[in-house]
């Protein structure tokens, strides 16, 4: 009778272990993504949420992550500093999501980075792109599943030298914030690495949202610099190239426009040929590699009728967010048994994943900084479009572009040279 009623009671015990196992697995894996959904940033903001939309439709359709259903609240940043965070507080402490997608500006994710540290939340900084967080910082739930800045800017400066080798001068007109400030830096500290003879002839930081920059071009117009860089982004980047079009200055000078990918089809015919764009990544509508993948080409059309404009770069962070997310816990779950893993492992999981969201792999460093390809080109005027396009494109690899961990941008691009140039290869593509 002892050993039927032990027996018994095992078999109970280990129903109901089973049964709270199973329990533990939840209904679905909740995620908040911070975007601008409001004011001028939201151009990049809107298309982020309508392709995480249908990237989260779709996952869900097959699956989910482990056969569990993902649900997104998004969060918008236009409105500003602290009602940010206090979102952000909301979300972890009150909705209890599973993971943060934080953020667009690169000044949000200096704050968040510590708080979701504090909240011990897995937080996924998806699109901003100051380096110094985890060049400054170490931190254990914070990731960023794109490039930092350094690659971003290295590689355009790679290919003004290989495409424009002989320019003798250089303006720069930036937005007057840490991320105009910190983009020139960088460029310019690689330029002059590599290029010592250049001359910076004006530097130029207009306030962010200006919307005259007559002053600036006039006096670029004198002095007819043979490249003017500009990092700005959004209606900044849109207003500066609309007015120095209507002033002939995209005649007379090369514009080096390393985030303008993303404003191509809104600026139309502003932006002539002969002018360098970078992507931000690997991100374009036409990538070379992609654009006859059927499954590429099937999400392009269905973006485009749902928004009626072509995905961005911020369209190809989200995917890679997503992509990377789906593919933490799944590497959690293998290695929990097939069993659903608790948020530690996902976290765990995340250092060392390797993943592929619209465009090429993106591996996250011991340092959670991804590593990704950069892509650049030269604009052209092309049948069928009525903006400009890319060709002379070059993708640049971004294990030899990005800062080795634990160094410091700034003192490493101070060490680089005209042979380090020679060094790095672009695999080359036409439109």
């Amino acid at each position: 009778m002892k050993k039927l009623l032990s027996a018994a009671t095992l078999a109970a015990a280990t129903l109901l272990g089973a049964s709270a196992m199973a329990a533990d697995k939840p209904s679905e894996v909740q995620i908040g993504i911070t975007a601008f959904l409001s004011g001028p940033a939201s151009v990049f903001g809107e298309p982020a949420k309508a392709a995480a939309e249908m990237i989260i439709e779709d996952m869900n359709a097959n699956g989910g992550i482990g056969g569990v259903p993902v649900k997104a609240h998004f969060v918008d940043e236009g409105a500003g500093g602290e009602a940010l965070l206090a979102e952000y507080r909301r979300l972890v402490q009150d909705v209890k999501v599973d993971a943060m997608f934080a953020s667009i500006s690169s000044g949000n994710c200096n704050k968040i980075a510590p708080l979701a540290e504090d909240l011990k939340i897995l937080n996924l900084m998806w699109d901003c792109g100051t380096q110094r967080i985890f060049e400054e910082n170490k931190y254990r739930y914070v990731f960023r599943t794109q490039a930092n800045a350094t690659p971003e800017m290295l590689s355009t400066v790679l290919y003004l030298l290989k495409t424009k080798p002989d320019f003798k001068t250089i303006a720069v007109v930036n937005q007057d914030y840490a991320w105009g400030r910190d983009s020139w830096a960088i460029f310019s500290t690689a330029l002059k690495a590599m290029k010592p003879d250049v001359e910076v002839v004006a530097e130029f930081f207009p306030k962010f949202g200006t919307p005259d920059f007559s002053t600036e071009i006039s006096r670029l117009q004198a002095l007819r610099p043979d490249v003017i860089l500009s990092t700005s982004w959004g209606g900044d980047l849109d207003t500066f190239v609309r007015q120095a079009s209507q002033r002939g200055l995209t005649d007379t000078s090369t514009l080096v426009l390393p985030l303008a990918e993303s404003s191509l089809e809104r600026l139309g015919d502003a932006l002539p040929a002969g002018h360098i764009v970078g992507a931000r990544g690997d991100h374009y509508f036409l990538h070379p590699e992609k654009k006859d993948d059927a499954a590429f080409k099937a999400f392009v059309a269905a973006f485009k009728d749902k928004t009626g404009a072509y995905p961005i770069y911020p369209v190809f962070h989200i995917s890679q967010a997503l992509s990377a997310i789906k593919g933490a816990y799944e590497k959690a779950i293998a290695a929990n048994g097939s069993q659903w893993p608790d948020h530690e492992q996902v976290v765990d999981a995340m250092e060392g994943l390797t993943f592929k969201g619209l465009g090429r792999e993106v591996t996250i460093r011991a340092d959670h900084q991804g590593v990704e390809d950069q892509l650049l080109g030269t604009t052209i005027r092309a049948d069928g479009y009525n903006f400009a396009v890319l060709d002379n494109m070059m993708m640049f690899d971004g294990d030899a572009i990005t800062t080795p961990v634990g160094q410091e941008s700034i003192a490493w691009l101070s060490t680089l040279n005209a042979d380090f140039m020679n060094s790095v290869k672009a695999e080359e593509f036409k439109h």
